[in-house]
């Protein structure tokens, strides 16, 4: 806790700072910084400031909340001209793991209208694209189409993950973690019989690995 604040001081130390001498050169004051975050707060979240407010009406749903918060973030960004010459995708950090940065270009993409109305449609786009994956496991097959064509499917899991509501980072660690955890208990079956994992043994680790699945389950 004697961290947290700390570290939240020395935030607002630079902010004041740095508001300080903007307002010295007439720019703008720590006020105005205040107001103005107050104001995007309560135009993004009609929801939880009054929709009344600005006119708008009763949203449904979470999606519907978050496809306002969306849209309208969308349209501050074109108003100051972020979403301009550069266009819409261009800010999203090119050094991000290749999950995050899958996410944050399709949530980019639909702040603007450009994603599914629904999640059975993305499900619909995976087996249209795992299929399409199969179709490179030919011999024959170009191998930069099989690593587009796995691309492709990949992103499309992203994309179902999102409409889920699953952060797919998270989801793939936590499928590492099991993994690493079964596997362990096959080792450790097979240790029991004098034996180590390997070529030979592959039905017994298959079994071993069912055993382990079975035990996380209960």
């Amino acid at each position: 806790m004697r961290i947290c604040e700390t570290s939240g001081g020395d935030l607002l130390l630079q902010v004041v700072f740095h508001a300080h001498m903007a307002a010295d050169r007439g720019s703008f004051t720590f006020s105005d910084v205040v107001r103005g975050i107050c104001d995007k707060l309560r135009r993004r979240h009609p929801h939880v400031f009054g929709s009344q407010v600005f006119g708008e009406s009763v949203f449904a749903d979470a999606h519907q909340v978050h496809t306002n918060w969306e849209h309208k973030k969308a349209t501050e960004q074109t108003r100051k001209g972020r979403a301009g010459a550069n266009g819409v995708l261009a800010s999203v950090a090119q050094a991000l793991p290749a999950l995050v940065q899958a996410e944050k270009l399709q949530r980019r993409a639909a702040r603007v209208g450009f994603d599914w109305d629904e999640v059975d449609s993305v499900f619909d786009k995976v087996r249209e694209e795992l299929s399409e994956c199969e179709q490179t496991a030919a011999a024959q097959a170009n191998p930069t189409e099989r690593v587009h064509e796995l691309g492709d499917l990949l992103f499309a899991c992203v994309n179902l993950a999102r409409h889920l509501g699953v952060d797919a980072e998270q989801a793939l660690r936590t499928a590492n973690r099991r993994f690493e955890t079964r596997f362990a208990g096959v080792e450790a079956g097979l240790r029991e019989q004098g034996r180590g994992p390997g070529p030979d043994v592959r039905e017994e680790m298959e079994h071993l690995w069912e055993i382990a699945k079975a035990r996380e389950k209960n």
